[in-house]
């Protein structure tokens, strides 16, 4: 077999191969024998016809179609071995010539990776908020886990803010009652801004057996999006009373004894959280100052994949989930198709461009991923999947995706390199020293959020570049 590569641009090559047919015979012996199995020829045992007989009764064509199919990938993996080419996806293949008994040519297109050059990184720098918790966000803490401890009691008065009330909900649109427009027994915390807009304003000041209709749009069902006219009706008014803010509530609702303790907790994990989400702000930053030193050739066919693969995954997964539709997400988004279509094209360039880097910087600070680095982040994968990690794990191998989550790994300890060679500040002018986090974990977050994988089912996903 001979090969050639012509380079199209820097992303894309064409492969021209000849093979002399007598390389054909083991892809031709398979193909009488495939047909041997699937034809009938009176006289003959099934799978005992001679090869002239399958070549008179069925042409000779259907038998060299036959090899030339299973031969194809077999010559186009040795010639992208011999160029010692990265290709990217699927090629497209054209028989030049095909000659019986002399040769087989073709000729395939295919993305390749880029050659990229990674220039020194160590002068990159940001700057991050600074990790600072007041007394308003200690307080502010402590009082989310007063509402969480809040009991209710019926009260003979009208309802107001923070009120709990049950109530009976029917919706008309022209009229008519709808089927589904009907709830009985609804609970509902007036000011929360659920349900319904307009529900608010409508039950203040209602007691019990109260009534009172307002128009408002509504958000699911049948006639979503359609306005109707709805009547409410109060059947109780609850008063929502919090605990006393006091020893008694800190060893109500927490391990500590005093509210003091409870207190000085709080901070501690209020802290922890800024920490990592600096860590998270600073590892995203770095990445940003990093892909503005590296020009990445962009390879069109894998551009379109990765658009049309996002698009699918936020249509069939993200949204289904929510019960919403590409039209509605849009209009709550209050873009554009144009608008979305341009900031998905920029989004997958990104993450493109993420993964072309952090490839390279993995080959180039020679990085490897240990089994138990692997371990922890299919754990990780899984949580936020959803899944058990056994059935996470047996979703990965069955989809061939192991290398897929090797590749996470490592591009999250090449992010972590650059990251601990540049110099982050806060907002004080501090250099921060991140090494009390976990800066492979978070720059494995950071990583898959840039690529789009953080979503993605792990049964769907896309074909890594």
């Amino acid at each position: 077999m001979k090969s050639a590569v012509e380079t199209l641009n820097p992303t894309r090559v064409r492969l021209t191969v000849e093979v002399p047919f007598e390389e054909l015979k083991p892809s031709l012996d398979a193909a009488y024998k495939k047909i041997n199995q699937q034809v009938t020829v009176k006289g003959f045992r099934k799978g005992k016809i001679p090869a002239r007989v399958i070549d008179q009764r069925f042409g000779r064509g259907a038998v060299l179609e036959e090899a030339v199919n299973d031969a194809l990938p077999k010559f186009y993996t040795e010639a992208v071995n011999e160029g010692e080419l990265n290709v990217l996806g699927q090629p497209e293949v054209d028989i030049t010539e095909l000659k019986d008994g002399e040769l087989l040519a073709f000729t395939a297109e295919v993305d390749i990776r880029p050659a990229l050059e990674i220039p020194d990184y160590s002068g990159i720098e940001v700057e991050v908020d600074a990790v600072e918790v007041s007394d308003e966000d200690v307080d502010k803490s402590v009082e989310q886990l007063r509402e969480r401890f809040a009991t209710t009691a019926p009260v003979e008065r009208a309802a107001q803010d923070g009120d709990v009330l049950t109530v009976n909900l029917e919706a008309k649109v022209d009229g008519e009652v709808l089927e589904d427009g009907v709830a009985q027994g609804v609970n509902y915390t007036v000011g929360s801004g659920e349900l319904l807009d307009g529900i608010d304003d409508a039950v203040k000041g209602l007691e019990a057996n109260g009534k009172a209709t307002f128009t408002s749009e509504l958000k699911g069902g049948s006639a979503q999006g359609k306005e109707a006219e709805v009547t409410v009706e109060v059947t109780e008014v609850k008063s929502r009373e919090l605990p006393e803010l006091d020893d008694d509530f800190a060893q109500l609702a927490s391990e500590f004894d005093t509210l003091d303790e409870l207190k000085a907790d709080s901070r501690k994990r209020l802290e922890q959280m800024k920490k990592y989400d600096q860590a998270t702000q600073a590892q995203e930053k770095v990445l940003d100052e990093l892909l503005k030193l590296v020009e990445v050739p962009m390879p069109e066919k894998l551009l379109a994949d990765e658009i049309q693969t996002r698009k699918h995954n936020l249509e069939h997964h993200q949204l289904g989930q929510m019960g919403l539709d590409l039209a509605k997400y849009l209009e709550i988004q209050g873009k554009t198709e144009e608008e979305f279509d341009a900031e998905t094209k920029e989004q997958a360039e990104k993450g493109i461009k993420t993964q072309f880097i952090l490839d390279e910087l993995v080959n180039k600070e020679k990085l490897n991923v240990s089994q138990e680095e692997l371990t922890e982040h299919l754990m990780r994968r899984a949580q936020s999947s959803g899944m058990s990690p056994d059935q996470f794990a047996q979703a990965v191998v069955e989809g061939g995706q192991v290398p897929m989550l090797v590749g996470e790994v490592a591009r999250g300890k090449a992010l972590a390199v650059v990251v601990e060679a540049a110099t982050v500040k806060d907002t004080n002018g501090e250099v921060i020293d991140l090494e009390d986090e976990d800066e492979t974990e978070v720059a494995e977050t950071v990583v898959a959020e840039a690529e789009g994988t953080e979503d993605k089912p792990a049964a769907d996903e896309s074909t890594e570049a």
